[in-house]
C-alpha cells in the first residue's frame, strides 16, 4: 500500500440554501479544492461522490456524481456513487484512499453534497427515517414510542415534525445517565462548547456562542435533548484531492507548491450481530485505525466526531478510546475538549454547529483536519497540532450504526 496524501480541500458554508443547486454548491467546493491542490479539472482521474438523500429529497437517483460533475466540465474519467447515509463522504475517501493507496490511479477526486433542507420537512425527515431496515420501520416507531412514554417527549413527532434518530439518541443518553450519572449540564456543555468553536468558523451554519443555560431553555425535542443539543438540517458541499507520492513529486518538478497531508488510516466498518461484551463497531473501528496508523488515542492532537446530537460526542469519545467509560461528560465540564484544552473536539462546530448535510458531513470533517494540520484555521487553530482523527457513522441497523469510517490524518 503506498502512501495516500490529501493536497486540496474545499467546502462550502453550510446552510439551508433553498436557492441553490447541488450543482451550484459542488461547483464551488472544487472552485477552491482544484487551486488549493494545484491542478485543473482535467487532472483528476477517478471521482468517488458521497450522498445520501437527493433521491428521496430532489428525486435526482442513479447518476448524481455524474451530472454534478459533467456540468463542472468533468468527464471522462471513472465516477463512483456512494450512498452510505451519514457516513456516504467519508467512504468515499476511503474508496478513494484504496484506489491510490493500491496504484490504481494517482489523483482521486472526492465529492461530498447534500440539499437536505425544503419547505415540506416531512420529506427531509422521511429521508432520515429511510436510513433503517425499512421492513421494520413500524415497529421501530413503536418501539420509540414506547420508550419516550414517561419521558416527557411527543414520541408521535418522530419522522414528522424531527428525524427519528433523535429518539435514538435520546434513549442512548438516558441509558448513560442510568448508568454512568451523566447530566443534561454535561450534555448542553458539549452543544455550548461546539457552538463557541462554530462562531470561529465562517463556513458553520450556526455562528452564535451559547451558553449552557441557554442550551438547556431551548424547547424540548426528545428528553433529554434539547433543541440546541441536536444538528440542523442545512445543506452543502466539500471536496477533497487524494493522490499519491508520484504525483505530487510530478506537481512539484513543474514548479507547483504542494502543501500534502498524510492520510495515516483510513477503516470502514459497518455493524454486526454480537454478544453484549463484544465491542461496539465504532471501538473496533478506532482500534483498527490506531494499529494501522502506528499510535494510540493519547497521540492526537484534535478530532472530529459524528455529533448528530450532544450526548453523541460523550459516547463517541469513551468509545474511541479517548476516555474510559463514564468520564467523557466530566471532561467536557472541566474544559479539556474545548479549543486550548488537551484534545479539542469538534472545533470546526461539529455537526451541531457547522451544520449536518448528510452526504457531506464525512468529507467536511477532513476538510476541517486539513486545514488545521496545515496550520490554516485562524481564531480556532489548534496549535502544534500534528495528528487529527475524524468519525463519522451514519444509518442504523438493529442496534448498530450501519456505516462507520474513520480517518486519521498527519502533517508532513
Amino acid at each position: 500500500m503506498r502512501d495516500v496524501f490529501i493536497i486540496g480541500a474545499g467546502m462550502t458554508q453550510f446552510g439551508k440554501w433553498l436557492d441553490r443547486s447541488m450543482k451550484s454548491l459542488v461547483a464551488e467546493a472544487l472552485d477552491e479544492a482544484l487551486p488549493d491542490a494545484g491542478i485543473t479539472k482535467e487532472e483528476p482521474q477517478i471521482a468517488f461522490v458521497g450522498n445520501a438523500a437527493a433521491g428521496l429529497v430532489t428525486g435526482q437517483e442513479c447518476v448524481r456524481a455524474q451530472v454534478v460533475l459533467r456540468e463542472y466540465g468533468i468527464g471522462g474519467i471513472p465516477m463512483v456513487n456512494v450512498e452510505n447515509a451519514c457516513a456516504s463522504s467519508s467512504t468515499a475517501a476511503h474508496l478513494a484512499w484504496q484506489a491510490v493507496g493500491g496504484g490504481f490511479h494517482d489523483c482521486a477526486l472526492v465529492v461530498g453534497m447534500e440539499k437536505l433542507y425544503s419547505t415540506d420537512k416531512a420529506k427531509t425527515f422521511a429521508a432520515f427515517g429511510a436510513a433503517v431496515d425499512v421492513e421494520f420501520l413500524e415497529s421501530i416507531k413503536q418501539m420509540l414510542k414506547a420508550a419516550e412514554k414517561t419521558a416527557g417527549a411527543d414520541a408521535a413527532a418522530s419522522g414528522a415534525k424531527r428525524s427519528m434518530f433523535m429518539d435514538f439518541y435520546a434513549m442512548a443518553a438516558r441509558e448513560h445517565m442510568k448508568k454512568y450519572g451523566t447530566t443534561k449540564e454535561q450534555f448542553a456543555a458539549v452543544a455550548a462548547k461546539n457552538s463557541y468553536h462554530g462562531s470561529l468558523n465562517p463556513k458553520a451554519q450556526y455562528r452564535e456562542a451559547r451558553t449552557v443555560e441557554e442550551v438547556l431553555a431551548s424547547p424540548m425535542v426528545a428528553e433529554p435533548l434539547t433543541r440546541l443539543m441536536c444538528a440542523p438540517i442545512g445543506d452543502g458541499a466539500a471536496a477533497l484531492i487524494v493522490a499519491s507520492g508520484a504525483f505530487i513529486d510530478r506537481l512539484r518538478a513543474r514548479g507547483t507548491p504542494v502543501d500534502p497531508v498524510r492520510i495515516a488510516a483510513s477503516v470502514l466498518r459497518t455493524g454486526r450481530d454480537r454478544t453484549t461484551d463484544e465491542p461496539d463497531p465504532v471501538t473496533e473501528a478506532a482500534r483498527l485505525a490506531f494499529a494501522q496508523a502506528g499510535i494510540g488515542p493519547k497521540d492526537v492532537h484534535l478530532v472530529e466526531v459524528h455529533d448528530a446530537s450532544a450526548p453523541a460526542e460523550i459516547m463517541i469519545m469513551e468509545e474511541l478510546g479517548l476516555c474510559a467509560p463514564g468520564e467523557a461528560g466530566k471532561l467536557v465540564e472541566q474544559g479539556h475538549t474545548r479549543l486550548g484544552g488537551p484534545c479539542p473536539i469538534n472545533v470546526s462546530g461539529g455537526l451541531i454547529a457547522r451544520g449536518h448535510p448528510v452526504g457531506a458531513t464525512g468529507a467536511a470533517q477532513l476538510y476541517e483536519l486539513t486545514q488545521q494540520l496545515r496550520g490554516r484555521c485562524g481564531e480556532r487553530q489548534v496549535k502544534g497540532a500534528r495528528v487529527g482523527l475524524a468519525e463519522n457513522a451514519g444509518g442504523a441497523v438493529r442496534a448498530d450504526p450501519a456505516a462507520i469510517a474513520i480517518h486519521i490524518l498527519t502533517a508532513v
